[in-house]
């Protein structure tokens, strides 16, 4: 119980820091803004190929570090993951990139009920 309380209070102390520099946008705004953003897919190809939001292109993040470079600065990014662990890792590093116009999916891809394209 001890060990589940301090996991929650580093869940949220991480989520309260990434609110400095990134927004975290319910289904509804996400779709919203998506058109006038990049939306990247940080998950792994295979699951990326299983099902992905539509217009999503996919940097996993295991090689987000080399491939960031994709991403203009100048354009809102939107960033998601299954869950939202990644993309807080993901928008903590664009930040320090300098990145400005960074947005997270609230609650990951895993509760998604927008459009999708499969295979």
């Amino acid at each position: 119980m001890i060990l589940f309380a301090i996991w929650m209070g580093v869940h949220y102390l991480n989520i309260f820091r990434t609110k400095k520099y990134a927004k975290f946008l319910s289904e509804d705004e996400f779709t919203k803004g998506m058109r006038k953003a990049q939306v990247i897919d940080l998950r792994e190809s295979n699951p990326f190929k299983n099902g992905h939001i539509l217009g999503a292109r996919n940097i996993p993040y295991s090689t987000f570090k080399n491939f960031y470079a994709d991403i203009r600065p100048d354009l809102p990014v939107y960033l998601y993951d299954q869950t939202t662990t990644i993309s807080m890792k993901a928008a903590k590093f664009l930040n320090n990139k300098n990145f400005k116009n960074i947005s997270i999916l609230d609650k990951g891809y895993q509760n998604w009920d927008g459009k999708v394209k499969k295979g």
